[in-house]
């Protein structure tokens, strides 16, 4: 019998890391957290340095049961949970109910390879206390936040499952602001004017753009000023006026830390930030590849640092110089450099083993599984590869008044590109070797173009990411599950990809604005998650932190109490029930209407679009309704009626407007 007991967060890494170690340990899975503050009441004695009251969940408690009795005859316990903050905090948790008696091992890895598991069998520590207060500093504060503003915008909105999170409002504000700017932006007419022009013996055209007139950039508001600077143009002769060329370097992209692999993989692979965490957390648990051997593919996935361990970045060296050529290969690794914040200790996202191929796991994994595993494959080996080099050209071309120009690139050397491409680095460069100054050119075409200034684009997952990362908001574990909690609560709707602030997301941004700009402030958000590094750092003690945080959020929380009036959003239908005004309210399904007069008339009715079911005989209209995965809309006859549509069918609309 093992006399050694191995705990882990996932059931999915028990099986892989069972194959590792054998009969000698037995390996478990506490399942994630085993404790909590307790959902029924506050559970934070303010008064006592914010002591936490943590208990056990309740439905963890057949889990800790499981446990207590493994530990029973066992004599050591290695606690091999996540080598973060939050792991820290749920293996001292752990240890705190089945301890007692044991010789306790805190162990980490940061990828699930029977190597990097051995050697953290060998070097155990003792666990870091500072990064368990760091965590439950940020617990606490979440729960400050979420249990005492929840109350009160239920009292202002009057739906009970609403919330407010410290992290995630201010990600509603960015959202929020953004489409205000959208709604207000104001389009404004202007043209720009093209030519195509030919060397006599080259056959290629060249298209060239306006650039200056009288050495003047210029401005073309409307189509007649445009008009007539074609006609002007159409009479002048062309001749190249200037060549410049220069060589430049483009450096490689650092491996992936979380936020960055969540933005590649929604803008290369369509992946949501969920779907990502998803898969990479199925490959950093492990496979089952050939010969049942089950094996972690990738390192640890929540990280915010680009720090490579040193034996990986021999590896992939020695890769880059077989497969590739020397001539790849830089004299010295490529460094990079970790933002301030970022905990060093962690690694960065990479594959466990550069040796093993995406194409040799192919086979084992499934589409996206593939997918994500070549993508982080390919930026790794990148990020240790030559730069790139480019020949960059520009041509001038004088037409009298007129200057005209083009710009255009060759690839001289494609270096790490030959592995990996970002955004413009997969377009097709324009080769210009062939003008010379005082080359003649013959008009081929003048084309006049009506453009219109566009609105900032709403932010989709992958630049919300960037955004709260680049301000300082949050850590690599909480973007998406602040994605998804403002999707859940309704604040935003999903469409094609890109976040639309609701009626509900501006009426709740509106009230945090007002009555809690502390909470709603980016600065102020940044500086706690500072403070939280400091903690861990062992630079502040954690009931200080919440003391400076608490004291102002509560003259706010006081005054938001006493001044605070419920608001209703009326509309001009009538309750056929007792007469009053219905109301929009907002419920799990999303918006709905109710009696004004609530709870003394509870009338309700569904929020109709006015568009028919188009189900044959059905009669009913459609209603727009929520679920997990966004809006859709649904029959107002449900559930005698099952139809469903992600849009609204193009039939034609009731007599009935909509509400």
């Amino acid at each position: 019998m093992a006399k050694a007991m191995v705990i882990v967060e996932s059931p999915a890494k028990v099986k892989t890391i069972n194959k590792i170690l054998g009969t000698k340990y037995k390996v478990v899975s506490s399942m994630g957290h085993l404790v909590d503050l307790p959902i029924s009441k506050f559970g934070i004695d303010v008064e006592d340095n914010f002591k936490p009251h943590l208990i056990v969940m309740r439905k963890k408690q057949k889990v800790l049961t499981q446990l207590k009795k493994e530990a029973k005859t066992k004599t050591e316990i290695y606690v091999a949970t996540d080598p973060d903050r939050e792991g820290e905090a749920i293996g001292w948790n752990i240890i705190t109910h089945i301890g007692e008696g044991k010789k306790i091992y805190r162990i980490a890895f940061h990828e699930i390879t029977k190597e990097a598991v051995l050697k953290a069998l060998k070097n155990p520590r003792e666990f870091d206390l500072k990064k368990v207060d760091a965590q439950i500093a940020r617990r606490i504060l979440d729960r400050i936040v979420g249990y005492q503003l929840s109350p009160l915008l239920w009292k202002k909105i009057g739906s009970y499952h609403l919330s407010a999170g410290r992290v995630q409002s201010v990600a509603l504000r960015l959202i929020v602001e953004r489409e205000r700017e959208i709604l207000s932006f104001k389009p404004e007419e202007y043209w720009q004017i093209a030519v195509d022009l030919k060397k006599t013996d080259y056959k290629e055209a060249l298209t060239a753009a306006l650039e200056k007139i009288d050495d003047k950039k210029y401005e073309l508001k409307t189509e007649s000023e445009a008009g007539d600077i074609v006609a002007q143009i159409k009479k002048e002769n062309f001749s190249v006026s200037n060549v410049t060329a220069r060589e430049v370097k483009r450096n490689p992209a650092p491996p992936f830390i979380t936020s960055t692999l969540q933005q590649e993989a929604f803008n290369k692979l369509g992946f949501n930030t969920a779907k990502t965490m998803i898969i990479a957390q199925q490959l950093y648990e492990g496979i089952e590849l050939g010969g049942k051997e089950t094996v972690g593919l990738i390192t640890y996935m929540r990280t915010d640092s680009v720090n490579i361990a040193n034996e990986a970045v021999d590896k992939v060296r020695d890769l880059i110089g077989k497969s590739y050529g020397k001539k790849y290969l830089p004299e010295k690794p490529n460094v990079y450099k970790s933002k301030k914040s970022a905990q060093e200790a962690h690694e960065a996202i990479r594959p466990s083993d550069v040796m093993r191929r995406p194409e040799d796991v192919k086979e084992y994994l499934d589409g996206d599984q593939f997918e994500l595993y070549e993508l982080i494959w390919r930026r790794f080996v990148a990020c240790q590869m030559m730069p790139a080099v480019f020949s960059q050209k520009k041509i001038e071309i004088k037409a009298g008044r007129f200057q005209f120009g083009a710009s255009g690139s060759t690839i001289v050397f494609d270096g790490y590109l030959t592995v990996y491409r970002q955004g413009d680095e997969a377009e097709e460069p324009i080769d210009l070797s062939h003008y010379r100054i005082d080359d003649p050119l013959v008009l081929v075409d003048v084309k006049p173009s009506q453009h219109f200034t566009k609105p900032p684009a709403r932010y989709s997952e992958a630049t919300l990411v960037r955004a709260l990362e680049e301000d300082g908001i949050g850590r690599p574990s909480t973007y998406s599950p602040i994605v998804q909690t403002l999707v859940l609560r309704h604040y935003v709707n999903r469409e094609r990809g890109y976040f639309r602030a609701t009626e509900l997301g501006m009426l709740i941004c509106d009230l945090l604005m007002e009555y809690f700009p502390k909470i709603m402030d980016i600065g102020f958000t940044a500086t706690m998650e500072e403070h939280l590094d400091l903690v861990e750092e062992g630079k502040l003690e954690y009931p200080q932190l919440l003391k400076e945080f608490y004291q102002p959020f509560k003259e706010e929380l006081d005054y938001a109490m006493l001044h605070i009036e419920k608001t209703q959003v009326l509309t001009d239908k009538i309750c056929p029930q007792c007469g009053k005004p219905l109301a929009i309210k907002w419920g799990r399904r999303g918006k709905f209407l109710s009696c004004s007069a609530f709870p003394a008339c509870k009338y309700a009715q569904s929020f109709l679009t006015g568009v028919k079911c188009p189900q044959e005989g059905c009669g009913g209209e459609l209603v727009e309704r929520r679920s997990r995965r966004g809006a859709f809309f649904g029959c107002s006859n449900y559930p005698k009626c099952t139809f469903v549509a992600s849009k609204l069918p193009e039939v034609k609309p009731s007599t009935q407007p909509p509400a």
